[in-house]
Order: C-alpha cells, then structure tokens, then sequence
C-alpha cells in the first residue's frame, strides 16, 4: 500500500461495497490465521533489505535476470530454513513477493527433481540423495522433453542400456531428435538430473524408467565426458531461467541410480514390473492441480489490474460539457473483465479443491488404489488445459482493458502474460491433455449407459437427455449447473456415438478415434467447464460467510455461469434444451450480473489481498495514483542515465549535416 493519498475514485469504490472483502480473503485462503501467515510473509519478503537492493526486472537484460533470479532464490531458500519456515504454502508466500513472476532457476530442482526422488526412489535411494539436494549439493533438473517428442512420452528416443558385466547403465542420445530440450536450469545450473529413458535390458525394451545422471564435476562445475549441454537462448518470456539441451554420449551411471521403487532392474538385469504402470502418476497429478491454482492467481493478478486502473481510468464525457466517465461504467468494459474476474474465482477455488482431494486420496495411493487416482489424473489433465487457455487469454484481454498503458512493462501484464502463457505447452500441450480427457471419458461410456456405479465426477453423465432445462426468471443456480451437466452428457454421447458409426462403417477402433478428435475435445472441454461450474457453485453455496458476502459470491458464480453459456450458446441449444424465450431470460441476466457486480468490483480485486510489490504494475497500485507512478517509471528508464547518447553523436548529427563519412557504418 502506498504512502500516497488513496485517488478519490477507488475510496469511493471501496466504500460503496456491499459485503466484507475480509471475509473472501479468509474463504480463499483458508481462515483468518492462514491470512495473517500469508501477509507477514509477504510483509518480510517485501521489506527485506536483500531483496530490495535487485534493479526493477524490466529494466535487466537477459543475463541481469538470470543472475538475479539466481541468487534471489538461494537467498530465499536460505532465509527461509532461518526462519524455520517448512510448509509449502508459507513458503510460497514469501517467494511470490520476494521475486514475484521471476521463474526460478532451481524451480525444477524443488518442484520435480526432489519430488520425484521422494515418490519414486527406494528409502536408500532417498537417504542418499535427497540430504544433498537440500544442501544444493545436489542441483538437479528433471529431463524429459526432447527436441522431437514432448506430450508423447512413449516415443521418447533416449536410451538407458543395461550392462550386467559391470551393473551400470550406458546412456546415450542415438538421434538429434532425442536430444533433450527444454528442462528448466538445465542449461547451467544444475549438475544432475532426473532423466526419462527408454530402458533397455537384456535386449529387450521395457518402457520409459528414470535415471539420475550426472552432468557436470561437484567441485569446478565442467560437464563430464560425454555430456553436452548448454542454454537453449532466448526465449518469449522466463529470461530468469537456463532451459537448456542435453545431449549423452555413452555415459555410464550405476544400476542403482535407476529410481527403484515401483520398477527394478536386478544385477543381472531382471526387470521386475512394478505392480501398478500408473503408481508413478501421484506426482504428475498434483503438479497439474497446482497449475490450475497457479493459472488462477496469474488472471486474479491480471483482474486486480486492470480493474483497479478502470476505476481510475476517465475517459470520454457521457454528454457534452459533462466529467468523464470512469471507464469501468462502460457495459463493453464490464462485458470483457467482470466474467475474467469471475473465472479467476472460479478456477482458484477449483485448483485448490483439486489439491485438497489430492491430498486425501494419498493414503490411498500409497496403498495401492488408483480407483481415486485414475479420476483425479483425468480431471487435472483436463483442468490443466482449460485453467492455462482461460488465465493466458484472459491477461491478454485485461491487457487490452488498459489501452495504450497496458502495452508497457509499467503496466505489470506483459510481464504476466509471459510468465503464464508457457502453462500451454509445459506439463503436457493442452490439445494432447484434452483427449486424454476424452479418452478417460470413452472408457467409462460403457459403465455410464448401462448405469453401473460409477465416480462421483462423472455420474451426472448418464442423465436422461430428452429432458429440458428447469430455468426460469430467477436463474436458479440449480438450473445452471444442470444446464452445463446436460451439456455434458449430450457431448459425450454423441462423441462415443461418432465413433461407434465410423467403427461400424468399417474404420479400426484408432482410425475411428483420428477421424473424430474435435467432437472428443468438444466433449472433453465440456466436461471441465462443467466440473468447475459444478466445484465453484458447491464451495460458494457451502461457505462459511455471512449473507451480504454469499449473495455478492453467488452472483459471480452466476456470472461465471451464465456468461460461459451466452459465449457457447450453440452446444447449448442444439437439442432444444433451452427454449428461445429462456435464453432471452439468460441473455437479460447476463446485464444485470454485470450491474450488481459493478459495485463490488475493487472489492472483490481487493480480496484477493495481493500487495502492490507482487503486482509491479503502475496501473494496478492500491493507492490508484498511476499516473505519478508512470512519471516515475518513465523517469527511471535507463535510456535516461544520460542527457545526450552516444547515438546522437555517431547517428543522427552526422545525419543532420550531411557528412555520411563520419558515420561509422560508412567505414565499413
């Protein structure tokens, strides 16, 4: 919050709001005694004199963020274990205010590599390497993407050979293809790394295993014989982060550095098949549910934005001679940010259910039941997709919402949308997730129409398509949900029916499948919208907050519903669900959402309680006084460390007068 006079136009927003912004501050982060954790945290990492001395990230080069974000991260990890901080939350805190959007170089390091050790290594396995890695003696990546192959892990070309004769694997890239590419900190910080490879023992091929390697000597950091590896270059956004390519030339590792808990390779190289192929998915899984939660907070960030600077923002008299509107009064302006802000909700709140019923599911898990699993995997897949392809468009919408402002790094949304965009395509592109979705969807059809007992998240599907929706003038949010459950189910139906028509035609089951891919992603996108309309509206109509703030709650659900079901209207009326006259009544409730939410809009921004150091933006401060702060920001440009540059001197004086000799491409 700034020291500055709060502007006029936000004091009277924040005044005129009808319910209380603290209580959806506790509702979203869990409880009052969660929000004092989170905002000390954010108040220690934003006063902290380390932190403060970086030079502001869009005035440094490429080199400058690598390096900062560098030695900002160990900085933090070391405070961190200073201040005996070890829940991942609370951590979290700090670091997003310590060095907010600023990838980390080490993010693979602590979020994939010491994971997986955890999940997948044998109890000695963790005992050695994991004291390591904690100590960053250990700096590890985890490298699976190659330059040819991604999503499709079974195509994946590096090899793991078995040599029984001295109980070691040799390693090696065979192809450019199978060079891998892409694995955050690779390029020049790590000095090991988690390598998925196809194994091969005894001259047979047995799937796709992981393998600790070591690249680069722990004493001077050189990369090992046979070893290349290096930077990828630049990129569209993570400046801060060495993502890097990895080529192995015959490199030899012990049998033992093959990750062995589920799957094994015995010294005379017995392959023993783990149990369960899917075991390994438990961290995959909760990866994904945590970037639905991230996609969330990218958009929140986006929305508190744009927003905020819409309040303050004047622009055009409403009649002549009259004070110019602020442009959040605008309906057009409403239209494209108040449904974002609702999605931001909407998707926050379904991320973190996604984790949470990951976490109870994992005793499970561990003992072997993937009945839960094999649905959450389905359903984070799917939310991954659709949570990364709503938060990036949605800050590049918020971004639009700012006019001319919002197109400089002062504005804090390029420097969004950079950082997210990249959840497309990372952790599996989202095309590919989707028909993972809708190939879960088909494999559970069978059960659904007969009406076996199926899983909570799916038993809506089997519902009765010729009936018609319930709505009415009130917009029930009953009728909504059913309205996307039906949606649902018809889009379902109708995919496995496309398929079983070009089966019976005489195509084979995977040319059936090839032909009928878009109606899958139809369905599959479906079926994701529906279960975040379905986990929004429960969380909303259950929570614990008094009237004022569940009604202001429940009309953003309401807008989430009913805005996804104008923008998709035809998936929605193909079968005569609706009549005409209800989605008049639909469209009609779309504007008067957009009205009730209009007064409650910087509260709502304001209650996802983000301070303006995680913002960085001149437009998106709490005080509202942008246009000081663009001032300030201009004047800090580096371009403006001297009066006159060096390129009026050698460029455009010589220009001016004539005498091309002097200038220095002309002596080339």
């Amino acid at each position: 919050m700034s020291s500055l006079t709060v502007s006029s136009d936000l004091a009277r927003e924040r005044a005129g709001a009808t319910f209380d912004c603290e209580q959806v501050t506790n509702l979203l982060y869990h409880g009052p005694e969660n929000v004092r954790k989170r905002r000390y945290l954010h108040n220690a990492a934003i006063q902290d004199p380390v932190l403060s001395r970086a030079k502001p990230w869009a005035f440094q080069d490429r080199n400058e963020q690598y390096e900062t974000a560098l030695w900002k991260h160990i900085y933090i990890m070391k405070k961190l274990e200073e201040m005996g901080i070890t829940d991942p939350a609370e951590k979290f805190y700090f670091t997003e205010a310590g060095a907010p959007q600023e990838y980390s170089p080490l993010s693979l390091h602590t979020g994939m590599f010491i994971p997986s050790i955890e999940k997948q290594g044998t109890k000695e396995q963790m005992e050695k390497w994991l004291p390591l890695a904690k100590r960053l003696q250990l700096i590890g990546t985890y490298a699976q993407t190659e330059m040819g192959h991604g999503t499709f892990i079974r195509g994946l070309e590096t090899t793991a050979t078995y040599d029984p004769s001295r109980q070691e694997f040799v390693l090696n890239s065979p192809t450019v293809t199978s060079m891998k590419y892409w694995p955050g900190g690779l390029g020049k910080t790590s000095n090991c790394c988690l390598v998925m490879a196809q194994l091969i023992t005894n001259g047979k091929r047995e799937g796709i295993h992981l393998f600790l390697v070591q690249l680069r000597d722990m004493k001077t950091h050189q990369l090992l014989p046979g070893v290349e590896s290096g930077d990828i270059g630049t990129k569209f956004g993570f400046g801060t982060n060495d993502n890097g390519y990895l080529k192995l030339t015959n490199v030899r590792i012990p049998r033992n550095n093959m990750l062995m808990r589920y799957a094994k390779v015995l010294e005379d190289g017995t392959f023993k098949q783990p149990a369960n192929q899917r075991i390994g998915y438990g961290t995959m899984v909760f990866v994904r549910a945590r970037i639905v939660t991230n996609s969330a907070r990218g958009l929140a960030q986006a929305c508190v934005i744009a927003i905020r600077y819409s309040a303050v923002r004047r622009q055009t008299e409403v009649s002549p001679g009259g004070i110019e509107a602020q442009i959040i009064d605008y309906q057009t302006q409403q239209y494209k940010l108040f449904p974002l802000l609702a999605t931001a909700y909407a998707m926050y709140l379904t991320g973190k259910y996604a984790e949470n019923y990951y976490e109870e599911i994992s005793s499970e898990i561990e003992a072997g039941n993937l009945d839960s699993l094999n649905q959450l995997h389905a359903v984070c897949a799917g939310l991954k997709a659709f949570s990364t392809w709503n938060c990036t468009a949605g800050i590049e919408t918020c971004r639009l919402c700012c006019g001319g402002h919002g197109y400089s790094h002062a504005s804090g949304l390029p420097k969004l949308y950079v950082f997210y965009t990249p959840g497309c395509t990372y952790e599996g592109e989202n095309n590919v997730m989707m028909l993972q979705v809708a190939r879960f969807l088909m494999k559970i059809y069978p059960d659904i129409k007969k009406r076996a007992p199926v899983h909570k998240f799916v038993e809506y599907l089997g519902e009765d398509l010729s009936r018609k929706s319930c709505m009415t003038e009130e917009v029930a949010v009953d009728c909504l949900v059913k309205a996307y459950e039906h949606r649902a189910a018809r889009l379902v139906s109708e995919a496995a029916t496309h398929i079983a028509k070009l089966e019976r035609s005489g195509k084979s089951r995977q040319e059936a499948w090839n032909a009928s891919t878009v109606v899958l992603t139809w369905a599959a996108k479906a079926y994701c919208h529906t279960f975040v309309v379905r986990t929004f509206s429960h969380i909303v109509s259950t929570a614990n907050v008094d009237k004022a703030t569940k009604d202001v709650l429940m009309a953003l659900c309401r807008l989430y519903a009913v805005h996804g079901i104008v923008e998709n209207l035809g998936e929605f009326i193909q079968d005569g669900y609706f009549s005409p006259q209800q989605v008049s009544i639909l469209q009609n409730k779309l504007a008067d959402l957009l009205a009730e939410i209009r007064p409650n809009a910087v509260a709502l921004v304001d209650a996802f309680d983000y301070p303006d150091k995680i913002l960085d933006s001149c437009l998106g401060r709490y005080d509202g006084q942008v246009y000081q702060a663009l001032y300030e920001y201009a004047k800090n440009s580096p371009l403006n460390n001297k009066e006159v540059l060096d390129s009026y001197h050698n460029y455009i004086k010589p220009a001016q007068t004539g005498r091309s000799e002097q200038h220095p491409m002309a002596r080339l």
